[in-house]
């Protein structure tokens, strides 16, 4: 005789049964034990006398569901799975197999079905260790952001990064840009683009955009990120680590699998069709894992009424003039036309507004001076410092301009430098050198303006 599985209700029956059988209980009481009616309980104890023990257990153990989906539905999930969604969950492969091919089954149905198919494992289970903190309670009152370097068009196209701006209170995606690299003049475009779209909230979180250093080239212990948040009246607090920002990191990793996937369903492998086709992304995630705040009140303030938007949102720096007029910025030299500018000015710091399209102007008491460019930009050394972040993107650039025919030693080639310092190229150099005639100007079509 075989091994029988029984459960622990079964087991108790069995020694009523047998109590009931010696003749130590009642019918009645011996039902009241087991919850069951007297008929139920006569039905039990014929079982128990004609097949012992084993008679006992459930009969349908180890048999399929009367309720279970037919063979074929389940072979049709599983093929449509195995074909377009390999590597999707089991909740968003349920969802996709919904919307696309009116296939309606429940993820923890199709979750059997995929890990007995050998697709989808479960994620082993890790024990962290991590002080909550509870949301804050109005829109707006705390956005967290960051960006997120990944391989977003998966092989077909180079990897970029990612700039997120989640509301801390609802995690409602607020902002979503893709750039070749974290730099600050990118967070100044997606900023502008937030301000547009939401106001101006409290205060932003993040771990990076302050002074590590206290004997920095500002002196303050700001950057200017920091600096054009004060001018607008934001405060920007710092995490001291990665993980102290969850909310953003978690939706990175829901991004990472779920935006790479729509990015790929829907045909895109550009960063400029990524982004046009983001705001109906956010509006369908934001649907799905937004959540209510705990006060309705929206602490987002208007920005009506700011003119001086561009110029809040750009790099800003102070030069000193020399006695022959002659500015210098960013490994170049920039001459002061005498015929349009004051002799004061000679010996007086001036103010260097570089704006994230390429456009550079002179200041002096808030007023732009015209100018030539005198020098030009050199050489990128071998020794220049290139931030992390920004690696993968100068390498890129360094190879297609190794692709091209060799230049001459005065040619410029090169990228900016890193996002301490603005750089300008060969084509923007041309363009300063007619002098600041027109302020609206295209980018320049060489390497991306980095930051």
């Amino acid at each position: 005789m075989g091994v029988v599985l029984m459960s622990k209700r079964e087991l108790n029956r069995i020694d009523v049964l047998a109590r009931l059988d010696g003749g130590r209980l009642t019918t009645s009481a011996a039902a009241d034990l087991m919850r069951l009616t007297t008929r139920q309980t006569h039905r039990l104890l014929k079982r128990y006398r004609d097949g012992g023990a084993p008679a006992i257990a459930n009969r349908r153990r180890g048999r399929p569901s009367n309720n279970r989906l037919p063979d074929v539905v389940r072979d049709h999930a599983v093929a449509l799975v195995r074909e377009h969604y390999a590597d999707f969950g089991p909740t968003l492969a349920a969802e996709k197999l919904a919307e696309r091919h009116d296939l309606r089954v429940s993820r923890e149905t199709l979750r059997g079905w995929m890990r007995r198919a050998g697709i989808w494992l479960p994620r082993a289970e890790r024990k962290r260790i991590q002080q909550p903190r509870h949301r804050r309670e109005h829109v707006g009152e705390l956005v967290q952001i960051d960006g997120s370097e990944h391989r977003w068009f998966e092989d077909r196209a180079p990897p970029c990064t990612l700039l997120v701006f989640i509301d801390d209170a609802t995690s409602r995606l607020m902002e979503l840009r893709f750039v070749p690299s974290e730099s600050t003049f990118a967070y100044f475009e997606a900023l502008k683009s937030y301000l547009q779209h939401h106001g101006k909230p409290v205060a932003f979180y993040s771990d990076i955009f302050r002074v590590s250093r206290e004997d920095a080239a500002s002196g303050d212990g700001m950057t200017q990120f920091g600096r054009a948040l004060s001018e607008l009246n934001i405060e920007i607090l710092c995490a001291n680590t990665s993980q102290a920002k969850g909310r953003v990191e978690r939706a990175h990793h829901t991004l990472q699998d779920r935006l790479v996937k729509e990015l790929r369903l829907a045909g895109i492998s550009a960063m400029e069709a990524a982004n046009a086709f983001l705001p109906a992304f956010v509006q369908t995630y934001n649907g799905r894992f937004a959540k209510p705040p705990a006060r309705d009140r929206d602490l987002h303030r208007p920005i009506a009424g700011m003119n001086d938007l561009d110029d809040i949102l750009c790099w800003r720096e102070q030069r000193s003039v020399s006695r022959q007029l002659v500015v210098n910025y960013n490994r170049m030299k920039f001459m002061l036309l005498p015929d349009k500018t004051p002799a004061t000015v000679a010996g007086k710091l001036v103010d260097i507004y570089d704006f994230p399209d390429g456009r550079l102007e002179i200041r002096w008491k808030g007023l732009p001076l015209p100018y030539s460019a005198f020098d030009q930009l050199q050489r990128v050394s071998h020794a220049a410092i290139i931030e992390n972040k920004r690696l993968g993107e100068v390498l890129a650039w360094i190879k297609q301009q190794q692709d091209k025919q060799p230049r001459h030693r005065g040619d410029l080639v090169g990228p900016r430098r890193s996002n301490q310092k603005a750089g300008l190229m060969k084509d923007r150099v041309d363009r300063l050198a007619q002098g600041p005639k027109s302020r609206a100007r295209p980018a320049p079509p060489g390497p991306p303006p980095l930051r």
